[in-house]
C-alpha cells in the first residue's frame, strides 16, 4: 500500500499532558503515515495497545495517566522520523522497568530488536548499590554499551529525558536538581556529541532553568533588552546581506540566530566576561545550496563588512567530531558592533540540526544521506567508548572518563604524514600518542611539535605537526594522568599500569614464595600439579598466578601459602617465620611499582635494609636501623631481611638536613652544587631558625652511598653551611 494512503488508527481515548496538551495515538499515527507503510504503523499501534494494558492504573507526578509518556517519547521519536521498531521501542520503554512484564515476553510479542532496544533503556532495577552515584554510573554504563551496539539505544533515552525535562515542574524541588545536574553533564553533551544540536539546545535550555532558576530569568530578561535595542540593527543587516547576494546572483536563505541561553551562560562564565562583552549573542546564518556557493557567499559578506582578524573557522574543510560543518567569521558591522555570521549548505543545516537522526531524517539511498558521515563519527566515538568501558576499574571510574570525553573544545594536529587529527583542547602529546594507536601511547618516551623536541605535557595547538618517539621498553609514566586530557589516554594509561602492577606482583610473588619454600628444601617449579591444585582450592584462589599476585602486593603470606603446598604429614610443618632463614633476598631497585622505598628514612644501594610487607603496596624497603621497623620486628611474617644487588640500577631519592646562615643567594647556590653533582633535586623545605639562621631539607637523587657523600661534601664546602646530615628516619 502507498504510504500516503494509509488508513489513520485511532486510540480508544485522548491521553492529556501537561499544560493541557492533548496527544492522541492517532496524533502519532498521524505523523507516522508521512514516511511509514501501513503494516508497520499497525504494529506501532499493538505495541500501544499493549503499553496502555501494562501501565493501567499507574499515574505520573503529574497526575495524569502514565501512558502519556510513552506516548510523548514516540512522538519526539517520530518527529525525527525514525524507523517503527525505534517508535515501538519508545512507546514500549518503561513496560520492563515498572511494570511486570519480563524480557522474554517482550521479545516473544515483539520480536529481539525491539526487546533489545527496551533493554538498552531500562535501568538496572534489580541490582543493590552502595550509593547512588554508583547506580547512576552503573546505570549509564549499561546504556552505552547498549549504544554501541545500536545507537538508536541513545536516541530514544535522549526522547525520554526530554520529555521529562518538559514535565519537571511536577517533581520536588531536589529532584528537579538533580535530574536537570544530570541532563546538563551527560545527555545534553551526548546529544552533541552526536550533533542533535535542536534536542540539545531544548535540554540545556530546560536543564538552565530548572538548576539555576534566578540565573535564567536575569539572563533570559538580559537578552529580551539586548534583541529590542539590536532588532533594527540586524533587519539592516541581513538586509544589506541579501542585497549583495542577489547582486552576485547567489540563492541562499538568510535568517538571524540568537544563541542559545545556556550556552551563552557557559561562555560568561568560562571566560568570565560582562553580558555586553559577548558580541555573538545575535548572528546571522546563511544557509546556500552547495560548497561552492559557501565560499563565494563568504567573500561577498567579506566584501560589504570587514573582518575580524583571527576571528575566522573554516569548519567545512575540517569538521568537527560531531560531524557539523559551517563557515564561521566575525564582521564589524554597523556602528563597528561585531556581527557573527554562520554560512552553510542545506545538507550541512540538516546534519547540524539533527546529527545521526539525519541518517533516519532524510534517509532514500543509506549512504548517501546526510547523516550517514555524523552517524560513521559517532560510531568511531563509540569505539573509544567499548575501548574505555574494557579498561575502566569501575563504573564511577567509565562514568568520570565519558564526561570527559563529552567536553570537545576541539584542536586540529597534523601527523607526520599529512593527517588530520581532531583532539580536545587542552591536549597533549601523550593523548596524541593515545588517539593514534594504544601501544604507541603506552611505548611513548618522547615528542616532537613542528620537529623540535617538547615535553609531553605541552599543550598542543591547532596547525601543529606532532611526531611521536617510541622505545620497545618503555611503559607509561603514572604522572601522565596529571595532565592527559582525553578519556580514551587516561584509560590507557591506567589500563596499561594496573596490568604492569599485577604482572610486577606475580614476579615479586614468586621470589617471595621460593625464598619462603626453599626453607624446607622446596620450590616452586618443581612442585607437583597434584599438590598445587588442592592447595588453591584451599586458598580460595582459581589459579597460581592469582596467590602469586596477592602475595606480591602483601595480601597473602608467602611462608603460609608455602605451608599449604609442602602441607605433607612426613615432612616437619614450617612456621610463618621460616620467611627469615636462609640467604637474604636481593633487591635490584628495578622491580616495579610493587616495591616501594620509605620515605622515612630513604634507603639507598649501600645501605643496611630490611623489607615491610604492606598490603595492597608490595614490598616497602626501609633501612635496617629506622624506627618505624622496630615497631614490626615483631611480626615475622611481615619483616624479611633483603641485600642490594651487585649493580643496583636507576635513581633512589636521600634526604640531606642543611644548617646555614640566611643570606642571599643559598639556595640557588645550594641547588648549583647538587646539580653540578649530577643530581636532581625532587623536593626542597624551609625551616628559619631566625633572622641570621636557617634549615633547609633536600630530597635529591643519588646512585649510592658514594654518590651520595661527594654531593654532601661539595654542599659543605659552601662558606654559609655550618652543618649538614643525612635524615635517617
Amino acid at each position: 500500500m502507498d504510504k500516503a494512503a494509509a488508513p489513520l488508527i485511532t486510540a480508544p481515548g485522548p491521553v492529556t499532558g501537561g499544560n493541557g496538551v492533548r496527544f492522541q495515538i492517532s496524533d502519532l499515527c498521524a505523523i507516522l503515515e508521512t514516511y511509514l507503510s501501513s503494516e508497520q504503523i499497525r504494529r506501532v499501534y499493538q505495541a500501544y495497545l499493549f503499553s496502555a494494558e501494562a501501565h493501567e492504573g499507574q499515574k505520573r507526578q503529574s497526575g495524569e495517566p502514565y501512558i502519556f509518556h510513552p506516548l510523548a517519547v514516540a512522538r519526539v521519536m517520530a518527529e525525527m522520523r525514525m524507523d517503527h521498531h525505534s517508535i515501538m521501542a519508545a512507546i514500549l520503554h518503561d513496560v520492563m522497568e515498572d511494570t511486570p512484564v519480563s524480557k522474554e515476553e517482550l521479545a516473544e510479542r515483539f520480536g529481539e530488536e525491539v526487546t533489545e532496544l527496551v533493554d538498552g533503556v531500562s535501568k538496572l532495577t534489580h541490582l543493590k548499590f552502595q550509593s547512588k552515584a554508583e547506580a547512576q554510573a552503573e546505570n549509564i554504563r549499561k546504556m552505552m554499551m547498549a549504544m554501541v551496539r545500536d545507537l538508536r539505544v541513545i536516541m530514544v533515552k535522549l526522547a525520554d529525558r526530554l520529555h521529562n525535562m518538559r514535565t519537571l515542574g511536577a517533581l520536588r524541588p531536589d529532584k528537579r536538581r538533580r535530574i536537570a545536574r544530570e541532563t546538563l553533564e551527560i545527555y545534553a553533551p551526548i546529544a552533541q556529541r552526536l550533533g542533535m544540536n535542536a534536542l540539545r539546545r531544548e535540554l540545556e535550555l530546560l536543564g538552565f532553568a530548572a538548576l539555576y532558576p534566578a540565573r535564567y530569568r536575569v539572563l533570559s530578561a538580559a537578552v529580551e533588552r539586548a534583541r529590542g535595542r539590536r532588532k533594527e540593527l540586524m533587519q539592516n543587516v541581513e538586509s544589506a546581506i541579501v542585497r549583495r547576494l542577489e547582486e552576485a546572483g547567489i540563492v541562499a536563505r538568510v535568517f538571524g540566530r540568537e544563541k542559545n541561553l545556556y550556552s551563552l551562560y557557559r561562555k560568561m562564565r568560562d571566560k568570565r566576561l560582562s553580558f555586553n562583552e559577548v558580541y555573538d549573542v545575535f548572528a546571522v546564518r546563511i544557509v546556500a545550496a552547495d560548497i561552492d556557493t559557501c565560499y563565494r557567499a563568504l567573500g561577498v559578506v567579506h566584501n560589504l563588512y570587514k573582518p575580524l582578524p583571527n576571528q575566522f573557522k573554516d569548519y567545512i574543510a575540517i569538521p568537527k567530531a560531531t560531524g557539523y560543518q559551517s563557515l564561521h567569521t566575525v564582521l564589524f558591522g554597523p556602528h563597528g558592533i561585531p556581527i557573527e555570521i554562520q554560512i552553510r549548505s542545506e545538507e550541512m543545516d540538516r546534519v547540524a540540526e539533527s546529527g545521526i537522526a539525519a541518517h533516519w531524517l532524510y534517509k532514500t539511498g543509506e549512504a548517501q544521506s546526510p547523516g550517514a558521515g555524523a552517524q560513521a563519527r559517532a560510531r568511531e566515538w563509540l569505539k573509544g567508548i567499548l575501548e574505555m568501558q574494557q579498561r575502566a576499574g569501575s563504573s564511577l571510574e567509565f562514568l568520570e572518563n565519558v564526561k570527559v570525553d563529552l567536553f570537545p573544545d576541539e584542536v586540529y594536529v597534523f601527523t607526520p604524514k599529512g593527517n588530520i587529527m581532531e583532539l580536545p583542547r587542552g591536549a597533549t602529546p601523550v593523548d596524541f600518542a593515545y588517539a593514534v594507536h594504544s601501544d604507541i601511547g603506552n611505548t611513548c618516551v618522547a615528542a616532537k611539535i613542528d620537529r623540535r623536541l617538547a615535553p609531553l605535557s605541552t599543550s598542543l595547538e591547532s596547525g601543529q605537526t606532532v611526531e611521536i618517539i617510541t622505545a620497545p621498553g618503555a611503559r607509561p609514566n603514572p604522572a601522565w594522568l596529571n595532565f592527559v586530557a582525553t578519556a580514551k589516554a587516561r584509560a590507557g594509561i591506567r589500563h596499561c599500569l594496573k596490568q604492569l602492577q599485577h604482572n610486577e606482583a606475580i614476579e615479586l610473588g614468586r621470589r617471595l614464595l621460593d625464598k619462603a619454600l626453599s626453607a624446607s628444601g622446596h620450590s616452586l617449579n618443581g612442585m607437583p600439579p597434584e599438590r598445587i591444585t588442592p592447595a588453591m582450592e584451599t586458598l580460595g584462589a582459581d589459579q597460581i598466578e592469582t596467590v602469586l599476585a596477592d602475595i606480591g602486593l602483601g595480601n597473602r603470606i608467602a611462608a603460609i601459602v608455602a605451608r599449604h603446598l609442602i602441607d605433607d604429614h612426613n615432612e616437619p610443618q614450617q612456621t610463618p617465620s621460616a620467611d627469615l632463614v636462609g640467604t637474604p633476598m636481593t633487591i635490584r631497585g628495578s622491580e616495579g611499582m610493587v616495591l616501594a622505598f620509605a620515605k622515612c628514612c630513604y634507603p639507598i644501594p649501600g645501605d643496611p635494609i630490611i623489607g615491610i610487607l604492606s598490603a595492597g603496596r608490595g614490598l616497602v624497603i626501609h633501612r635496617d636501623g629506622c624506627r618505624n621497623v622496630s615497631l614490626l620486628r615483631s611480626k615475622p611474617d611481615r619483616c624479611m631481611p633483603l641485600q642490594w644487588a651487585e649493580e643496583p640500577s636507576g635513581d633512589f631519592n636521600a634526604a640531606v638536613r642543611v644548617q646555614a646562615a640566611n643570606q642571599r643567594g643559598l639556595l640557588a647556590e645550594v641547588a648549583s652544587r647538587i646539580a653540578d653533582s649530577g643530581s636532581n633535586i625532587d623536593n626542597v623545605s624551609f625551616e628559619e631558625h631566625d633572622s641570621a639562621l636557617t634549615t633547609m631539607t633536600f630530597v635529591f637523587n643519588v646512585r649510592d652511598r658514594r654518590h651520595l657523600a661527594r654531593v654532601m661534601r661539595r654542599i659543605r664546602a659552601i662558606p654559609a653551611v655550618s652543618k649538614i646530615s643525612r635524615i635517617r628516619g
